[in-house]
């Protein structure tokens, strides 16, 4: 493509590899080595690139963990609320070559995982519902609908495709999920999209894999083994509130894991593995029963904070009280006075925290039970500054056109997203009539890439980098044709439709306040999921909604009958036939009456000859 639009698109997904070695604080390369222990955890924080070029001793990083819970009443009434875990794993099998077989932090089956399949970073996600973005706003973690891997192997493996189908396998026991549906029909390789978070600059796609299953369920199933991940499990921390049938009892859930590598120093000379597990909860006001704004921890999970994590460095509870300054909008209780300020999607935050390690946050009753009392309305929220809406249109089941919305708000600011689409192979699109338009005029894409299907083996995959106009909305149309199945590759409920699996939206959005490149020891873990190279934006992905589309499918109640009279010819005309070949007829004389029989045993005594 044109010379702009690549060197736009290499801007793009190079901001996506900012967060990996953390600028050590000054107390720290000028402090003790216990400053430096203690800074440790929170210098491995995400990331594959160091600003400047100076040196900094190496960070002996042992294994540790964090773990941290946001909450954040929304302005629909509800409330979000957040799970961070962050543990980190002192070694580097990959580069050195070994196996390891200790364990202390990091769960093993991960672990085993990464090493036999020579993963470089992996990412999955199960999610149910879907996040209403003009409602709720921007999530913390964004993730489709259903199940999502992704997954970065190291430039030394030479199958891919077959580490990727048995590592699919190996993930499906693990979270008890059908990943193991994931073959060549549903798996693309994005050429743009989907930079490594983690360390080094690779751009060879090759070793990326990337598959979605719009329609899985995510159930307590799901949770279990996620919660046995967690270096506590469910027995002590903040994972005690994860109660099953309050968390699937809400609008939203999603949960997700992230691997990947990060640096231990300034230089990288070593390297830790660092394992981020996340899990978000929107409650609705209505679906959970109360019917006022009155929201507690007990309400919410049906359970309290008693203590931390032994083997946590780190464990907060954050409530974002930015709307809220002089608290005329709610009363939140037991009241704190540290409070934390931290840049999160462009917008600078407040947050009290609450420290679950220091003994005086749970006061006399040795349990921390947080109520937030709405005491009015809340305002209007800022609309976020890039959405996204996806439909199809057209009637009948021979076309179709699919219609993609892209959205941005930001008054005077232009930017460009990259957008990837995965579509099934049996809705055949006509990429000639792919259009891109905004303001009514045609914006032509400075970068596309399209790979067509093939029938049965492989999905469309269309990439494209648009710029769009401030305060305007882009609209991408392409037009499809619908393939007719064959009867053994029907769902067991085909009228209900195919599910299209979400498009994906990565960007650099516009910060409105000035971002902090420079990674501290108090920044909290969520505001680390949104990676920035400049201080005036901040990168962001979106997924639209997935897609049900109707195939022209076949009345299945007429072989229904054809099988049942069948059956019944079958039954009765050879049934009898076989029957009179082999039954064998025999005479038989009809049995004497009663009273013959009486008379007879009475001649016979008597000597006379028998009737």
């Amino acid at each position: 493509m044109a010379a702009v639009g690549v060197f736009a698109l290499a801007a793009l997904v190079l901001s996506c590899k900012c967060d990996s070695v953390e600028k050590p604080s000054d107390a720290t390369g000028a402090g003790t080595g216990s400053e430096a222990e203690r800074s440790g955890p929170a210098a491995a924080s995400a990331g594959s690139e160091a600003p400047g070029g100076g040196a900094g001793a190496a960070v002996s990083l042992p294994d540790s963990c964090e773990e941290e819970l946001l909450i954040r009443p929304l302005h629909s009434g509800d409330i979000y609320a957040s799970f961070q875990f962050r543990t980190l794993w002192d070694t580097d099998f990959l580069h050195q070559g070994k196996k390891v077989s200790h364990y202390r932090l990091f769960p093993k089956s991960l672990g085993q995982v990464l090493s036999k399949f020579s993963v470089r970073e992996l990412h999955i996600s199960f999610t149910q519902g879907y996040w209403r973005t003009m409602q709720w706003g921007q999530p913390i973690v964004p993730s489709p609908p259903g199940a999502e891997l992704w997954v970065w192997f190291h430039n030394t493996v030479a199958d891919v495709d077959g580490n990727w189908k048995e590592l699919t396998n190996v993930l499906s026991g693990i979270f008890c999920a059908s990943l193991n549906f994931i073959d060549s029909t549903n798996t693309v390789q994005p050429s743009a999209s989907f930079k490594p978070l983690g360390l080094g600059n690779a751009t060879d796609h090759r070793f990326l894999r990337y598959a979605t299953l719009p329609r899985e369920i995510v159930c307590t199933e799901n949770l279990t083994p996620w919660k046995k991940l967690l270096p506590c499990g469910s027995k002590a921390g903040l994972a005690v509130l994860m109660k099953s049938e309050k968390l699937f009892h809400s609008s939203f859930h999603s949960q997700a894991v992230h691997i990947r590598p990060v640096c231990k120093d300034w230089q990288c000379s070593s390297t830790a593995w660092e394992l981020r597990q996340t899990l978000n909860v929107v409650f609705d006001l209505y679906t959970s029963g109360q019917g006022k704004k009155e929201w507690s921890l007990f309400k919410m999970f049906s359970r309290t904070l008693t203590e931390a994590c032994p083997l946590a460095s780190s464990s907060k509870v954050y409530v974002d009280v930015t709307d809220n300054p002089e608290g005329e909008l709610f009363d939140l209780s037991p009241a704190t006075s540290v409070l934390n300020t931290a840049v999160v999607l462009g917008d600078r935050r407040t947050y009290s925290v609450y420290d679950l390690t220091q003994k005086e946050t749970f006061g006399q009753l040795r349990s921390l039970n947080l109520v937030l009392r709405w005491k009015g309305e809340s305002g209007d929220m800022l609309r976020p500054l890039l959405h996204a809406e996806r439909y199809v249109a057209g009637f009948g089941l021979q076309t179709g056109e699919i219609h993609t919305l892209i959205y941005n708000n930001h008054p005077y600011r232009a930017f460009p997203v990259l957008l990837l689409d995965s579509v099934p192979w049996y809705l055949r699109l006509y990429i000639h009539t792919l259009t891109v338009t905004s303001k009514t005029r045609e914006n032509k894409p400075s970068y596309i890439h399209y790979q067509p299907s093939k029938d049965r083996l492989r999905p469309h995959l269309l990439e494209m980098l648009v710029q769009l106009p401030p305060h305007s909305v882009t609209e991408v149309t392409v037009q499809f044709e619908r393939a007719l199945l064959k009867w053994t590759e029907y769902t067991p409920d085909p009228n209900h439709g195919f599910y299209v699996g979400s498009s994906v939206i990565s960007a650099l959005v516009p910060s409105v306040v000035a971002m902090d490149t420079n990674n501290t020891q108090e920044r909290p873990l969520f505001s680390s999921f949104f990676p920035t190279k400049e201080e005036s934006s901040y990168f962001v992905r979106v997924y639209t909604e997935p897609l049900l589309v109707n195939l022209p499918t076949p009345d299945f109640s007429m072989p229904y009958n054809v099988i049942c009279l069948t059956c019944t010819v079958v039954a009765v005309g050879y049934g009898s036939f076989y029957n009179l070949l082999t039954r064998t007829f025999q005479v038989e004389e009809p049995s004497q009456p009663l009273a013959k029989r009486l008379a007879n045993v009475i001649r016979r005594i008597r000597g006379v000859p028998l009737l």
